[in-house]
């Protein structure tokens, strides 16, 4: 199971918010390149990264923070967030991402996303961001009525490289990850999921590790920024077993 260090971009800075709340968002760093580079040099194996302002505006905002980087690092990183076009996809790909997230237009325009992941193999996932098991798209900020697994469903043929699975009510709150939420999908399909949304401990990655159903990742943020958790004791974790 792979550890996925999160860095969340807002107004060019690395933060990270309560629950996807905006107005609560914690600056950790004001060089969100110093910080992937930390992370890298502890060694994980990937970077997690989010366009906050993306999310909402519907197009990058923070692209010159990534592309910060993408200079800095070696490791491979995905990137979510304002990602609603092919173009931008290319676009994105072409500059070294190694992956991309769709999330909002896995909801309104599943086609978009069946194109993506046959034009790029391997480098397409989907982020199913749910509130009380439900799909929330733009940010989070509007919900929908669709259920998690019935989504993930609809990509099990599209040669979708994984999916990023965020209870939103556990994002940033430090109580752990949803971890029967996490486990049920991963049983619904056969896609590869990464679970996301408060990995805050050894013992939260001990029992995704554990919940009956592999899981190719985990996500986490706070916890690394506040000491919670260790990255290099998690990373020998995962890497021992």
């Amino acid at each position: 199971m792979i550890l996925y260090p999160a860095i969340d971009l807002k107004d060019g800075h690395c933060v990270r918010l309560l629950k996807g709340d905006m107005t609560k968002a914690t600056v950790f760093s004001d060089s969100p390149a110093r910080q992937a580079r930390a992370f890298q040099d502890a060694g994980c194996e990937w970077i997690h990264l989010v366009d906050l302002n993306g999310a909402f505006e519907g197009q990058p905002v923070n692209a010159a923070a990534v592309e910060a980087i993408l200079s800095e690092i070696s490791v491979p990183a995905q990137l979510g967030g304002g990602i609603r076009d092919m173009a931008t996809i290319e676009m994105w790909l072409t500059k070294g991402i190694s992956r991309v997230i769709l999330g909002t237009v896995a909801v309104e325009d599943p086609d978009l996303v069946r194109a993506a992941a046959a034009a790029f193999p391997g480098q397409v996932a989907v982020g199913l961001d749910a509130r009380n098991g439900f799909v929330a798209t733009r940010g989070w900020a509007e919900e929908t009525e669709i259920q998690v697994t019935d989504l993930a469903r609809k990509f099990e043929d599209a040669g979708i490289a994984a999916i990023i699975y965020t209870d939103i009510n556990r994002d940033g709150a430090m109580q752990g990850p949803n971890t029967d939420a996490t486990a049920a999908l991963a049983r619904a399909t056969t896609i590869p999921v990464i679970a996301s949304g408060g990995v805050s401990s050894m013992q939260d990655l001990i029992d995704l590790r554990d919940c009956g159903t592999p899981l190719n990742g985990a996500i986490s943020g706070r916890a690394l920024y506040d000491g919670a958790l260790d990255l290099g004791e998690a990373l020998a974790l995962l890497k021992a077993t």
